[in-house]
This record gives C-alpha cells, sequence and structure tokens, in this order.
C-alpha cells in the first residue's frame, strides 16, 4: 500500500529521526545499526523511561521501512552507579540509607523480592517493555563491566586520561575540579563507588592510584573487569563506541552532558550517535518528573485507567513539546487515539496515513474500529446511568452499532474502555461535578430542548438530535454556541464540556434524556 517513496518523504518525525540513520550509513561501512536508551535504576521507572523507549522504537521501525540493514535497540540500565539517596516513595528506606554509594546491583532490594534494588527496577522496566511486546535487548551496566565487555574501550579511556580530563574540567565547579576523574573505584574494603582525586596512572598495567578517603592509605587499582566504573558523561561516551551506538535521544536537561560525552567518544576513536533531544515530562505542577521524588505518573497508574495504546499515543505526540502526566491527561489522549484511528481508515491520502501517529504506534497496520464511543462520552454515560454494572452500560453502547457492524475487535476494546471508564469516574470525576443551577433564560432553552425530544422520531440519528440541540441553542443564545453547549453540560453532567451532545443523546435514548432532564429539573428547585 504504502511506496518506498512515500514512506522516504514522510514528514513525521519517526521517519525524519530514521533518514538521519540512513546518511549516517552512507558515511559508515556497518552491516548493522544500534539504537540505543539508557536509563538509571536509582528509583521506580517512571513512565518516562517508557516514553524514550517507545519512541525510539518508533525510529527503529521507521528505519527498517527505509533499509534492509538489520537494526536493533538497546535499553541499557546503568545499574552500577552508586546510590546518591534514597527514594521517597519505597518501604524499608533505612535499609537503602545503610548502603549509600554502593553500585544499585549491591544495595538491598526493599521490597525483598530480588537480589537488588537495581535487579527490582531492572525487572519492573522489562517488565512493562514486555507487556507492550517492545523488541529489545536488555543491558546491564555491573554485567558488562565485569565482563570485561568494556575493557577495550576503558584502557583507551586510560590512555587519553589528560586530553578528556581537558575535556571535563572546564565544564566543572571550581570545587569539583580538584576531586574529578573520569574514573570512580570500587572500594575493596566497602564495596562503595569512590568519587576521589587520582594520584597517578599505569597506561601499561591499566591502573590507577588513589587515597582511600577513610583510612588514608594508597591504593592501586585496575580499571578493567569491573573494579571501576565511568563517571557517567565519559561512561556515556565509552558506551557508544564500545557498543557501536548509532542513535540515542535525551531530554533537553541532558544537551551539555551530550556534547561533552561525543568529544569523549571521538577522543577514543568512536563517532557520536544521532540525536533528537526531547523535552522533559511533567508533574501536574509542571515540574519535571523524577524516580526519587516519585512525582508524574507511574506507568501502571495509567494502564488502570486507560488502554496501552492510548499511552502510546500521547507519548508520539510531539517529542519536543514538554509532556503533562497527570491522570487528568488521559480522556482526551483516549479520544484523540480513537479520532486518528478513524481519520487513518477514512483518510484516501496515503501521505496523510503515513503521517498519523496510530500509523507508528500500530506498525503501519492500525485496528479497525467500527463507531467506538469516545472515553468522555462514556463517563458521562456512567454518571447519566449512575451504576457501575458493565453489562448496563454495554447494552447502552449498543445502540451506537450500525447493524452489520459490530466487529469483535471493536466490542472487545468498548468492553475494556467501559471498565476504564468506570474505575476513572470513580476515582476521579464523581466528587468533582459541580452542577449548575440554569437562569432563566438557560431554564427556558433546556424546558424546550426537552420539549423537542419528546416529539421526536425515537430512531432519530446522533445528526438529527445534535441539529436539535443547534436550533435552541441558536434561538435563545443567539451568536453564543459556546455560552448554550456549556449550559447543557453543566446542567446534565456537572462539567464545563464533554461529548458531542447529540451523540450521547443518541447513546443514552432519548427517553432517558427526556428523564434526566427533568430529574435535573426538579434538583434545580
Amino acid at each position: 500500500m504504502f511506496s518506498a517513496e512515500l514512506l522516504a518523504n514522510s514528514k513525521s518525525w519517526p521517519f525524519e529521526e530514521a533518514r538521519k540513520i540512513v546518511e549516517r550509513l552512507e558515511k559508515l561501512s556497518k552491516d548493522g545499526v544500534i539504537l540505543e536508551t539508557g536509563y538509571g535504576p536509582s528509583g521506580l521507572p517512571h513512565i518516562g523511561t517508557f516514553g524514550e523507549v517507545l519512541r525510539t522504537t518508533l525510529v527503529m521501525r521507521a528505519f527498517r521501512k527505509l533499509s534492509k540493514i538489520p537494526a536493533k535497540l538497546l535499553v541499557f540500565s546503568d545499574d552500577m552507579d552508586g546510590l546518591r539517596k534514597v527514594p521517597t516513595n519505597i518501604p524499608n528506606r533505612e535499609r537503602l540509607e545503610a548502603n549509600l554509594e554502593k553500585p544499585l546491583t549491591s544495595v538491598p532490594d526493599p521490597f525483598d523480592k530480588y537480589e537488588s534494588f537495581a535487579h527490582h527496577n531492572n525487572a519492573m522496566l522489562r517488565r512493562f517493555l514486555d507487556s507492550f511486546e517492545f523488541e529489545y535487548e536488555f543491558k546491564s551496566s555491573t554485567e558488562m563491566y565485569k565482563a570485561g565487555s568494556f575493557n577495550e574501550c576503558l584502557a583507551k579511556i586510560l590512555d587519553h586520561y589528560d586530553e578528556i580530563m581537558s575535556v571535563m574540567l572546564p565544564s566543572l565547579r571550581e570545587e569539583r575540579q580538584k576531586t574529578y576523574s573520569p574514573f570512580l573505584p570500587i572500594c575493596p574494603r566497602t564495596g562503595k563507588v569512590l568519587q576521589v582525586p587520582i594520584i597517578e596512572i599505569h597506561s601499561d598495567r591499566h591502573t590507577i592510584v588513589y587515597k582511600d578517603p577513610e583510612t588514608n592509605d594508597i591504593e592501586e587499582i585496575s580499571v578493567l573487569d569491573g573494579h571501576c566504573k565511568l563517571q557517567w558523561k565519559a561512561d556515556w561516551g565509552m558506551r557508544w563506541v564500545a557498543l557501536g551506538v548509532d542513535y540515542e535521544m535525551n531530554g533537553k536537561d541532558l544537551i551539555d552532558s551530550f556534547k561533552l560525552s561525543s568529544k569523549i567518544s571521538k577522543i577514543i576513536g568512536g563517532i557520536p550517535p544521532e540525536n533528537l533531544t526531547y523535552e522533559l515530562f511533567l508533574d501536574e505542577e509542571g515540574k519535571k518528573i523524577s524516580k526519587s521524588k516519585g512525582n508524574g505518573l507511574t506507568m501502571d497508574e495509567w494502564l488502570a485507567y486507560a488502554p496501552p495504546e492510548s499511552l502510546a499515543f500521547y507519548m508520539y505526540q510531539s517529542p519536543k513539546r514538554a509532556k503533562r502526566l497527570y491522570f487528568d491527561v488521559i480522556p482526551s489522549a483516549v479520544d484523540d487515539y480513537i479520532d486518528s484511528i478513524d481519520s487513518f481508515h477514512l483518510d484516501e491520502n496515503l501521505d496523510k496515513r503515513i503521517d498519523n501517529p496510530v500509523f507508528h504506534i500500530h506498525d503501519g497496520h492500525p485496528p479497525r474500529f467500527s463507531n467506538c464511543p469516545k472515553f468522555s462520552m462514556l463517563l458521562n454515560l456512567v454518571q447519566a446511568c449512575n451504576t457501575s454494572d458493565e453489562n448496563i452500560l454495554m447494552e447502552f453502547v449498543k445502540r451506537y452499532f450500525s447493524e452489520n457492524n459490530e466487529s469483535e475487535e471493536t466490542i472487545r476494546f468498548i468492553k475494556k474502555m467501559i471498565k476504564f471508564a468506570i474505575t476513572y469516574y470513580n476515582d476521579f470525576v464523581a466528587n468533582t461535578r459541580k452542577f449548575i443551577i440554569p437562569n432563566e433564560l438557560q431554564k427556558m432553552a433546556i424546558i424546550e430542548l426537552r420539549n423537542e425530544f419528546e416529539k421526536s422520531d425515537h430512531g432519530a440519528s446522533a445528526d438529527d438530535l445534535q441539529s436539535k440541540v443547534f436550533e435552541i441553542g441558536k434561538k435563545f443564545f443567539a451568536g453564543d454556541l459556546k455560552s448554550w453547549f456549556k449550559t447543557l453540560y453543566g446542567f446534565l453532567f456537572g462539567s464545563e464540556s464533554g461529548p458531542k451532545i447529540g451523540s450521547f443523546i443518541y447513546l443514552y435514548g432519548i427517553e432517558n434524556t427526556v428523564n434526566l432532564i427533568n430529574k435535573e429539573l426538579i434538583n434545580d428547585k
């Protein structure tokens, strides 16, 4: 369906990024492409980590449509980092307090489930990525250091020690310059990751010499086989060379870090990867989400209220714009996803199909949902019916189906949506409804609308019902239909906005809608 020319000229950002990799390969002789995404397991994995893996996956899929060269994604865990502070959103915090500065794979698991805190967080991330059926290889920093996988590049870092120091020192505060070294010894006595000045380097035997900060003893230690790890900017640049990374994206807070790591990568003979800088993920207060604080949404929290496709859709949108990750963005994300599914199948323009987010989310094969009600409409249906019975709600939704248009795929999706709507409504909407008391003009308009519905053909379409709503609005709110719809939403649903009124009435039923209006009119007396 989609020609090579159409794909090559797509303006969607995954294809724009993929073309960077294609151009890179024209200059390099490689038989495979490596895309990488990294995360630090110093706290529970947050939704921003998922976003980075998803977006990188979309770039990999786009590249595969442009090139026959094999490509794979590495998810790299910086689990050899020392634990600098204890997250606030975990149990048994005292266990971690007692193990500060130790590699995360040496810190006990406060949940008592895994070998270490890092193993717990790595497992959480992998479980979530696997639930989305992402195609990736997981890499552990601890395992790779100890296995000697980085030895060749670590030796090069040591060989170019002074040159790397000349890159790093100008970027540091004066006080930090006095103690900085790209190498962090793992203390044989305490197991801690030490940030200490290096007294001597011995490239011939791959060792460094430092003073133990507690005993003042002079120690010599190998930089190979996991006896030392690198400071993270040096580590990042080294890793690109060791793993042959061609593409990696990062948040805007790491712009300077990417530049420094790129310089280090070049010093040891590498070519820095192609890169996309994305905006940060924010909590409800507009603050950057953090693993240690546990602010913002978790991946599991989103999936308690909405299908996974909606999360992927939300993450796809405008990566260069900041994203608020809080519960209130979920309904619109679900509705936008459904709209995009409909647009994809209705649009005859193939260019627009390729640039539709669902093309990328579903790797070119989006599902087809027939007459799927919006999430916002289901929330109002839960309100109007005053029930959490999924079967009762499903009976109302069946009104929305056209004859011979009930695909099994649609029914399965809607049943999931009904469950999500009930949960979301009970947790976030039920106690926030603020029903308006209509003034005389508003009440006259509402009563006339009710009377029109009472005279309506009960087989009227959603468009017919919407037209009646417009007619009444024009009569009583000439030139200000926005106020009319705001009145209806506030009167019927206790909200300032909602689904298309005609579609909701068609779904809920004319008689039920009349009864709902009468009930609210009585409540307003």
